[in-house]
């Protein structure tokens, strides 16, 4: 939950740079293709991740990449509240 020095931001417009930027991201550790997806998807919102997808997969990384523990995100986020607008959006891809 934001407190009140961060205020939640619900409806911010996302140009294409600012979504391409989660391209640039470096990893803390582990898999690169991996912590782009989980920071993209803890940034983002559905329609947002949506136009991240076609980036992220013409910029030749890998949709299915794992976690330490051998964990795709899509595995991961299954069962959270809003995992599945997600999942749905990488069947497209």
């Amino acid at each position: 939950m934001a407190g009140p020095s961060q205020p939640q931001v619900t409806d911010e417009v996302w140009d294409d740079d600012r979504v391409k930027s989660f391209l640039e991201m470096e990893a803390y550790s582990g898999n690169r293709d991996f912590h782009l997806l989980m920071r993209a998807y803890r940034g983002m919102r559905p329609a947002d991740f949506e136009r991240f997808l076609p980036f992220f997969i013409d910029a030749n990384h890998d949709l299915d990449a794992t976690d330490d523990q051998g964990r795709t995100l899509w595995s991961i986020i299954e069962e959270h509240r809003q995992g599945a607008d997600f999942i749905a959006l990488r069947k497209k891809h």
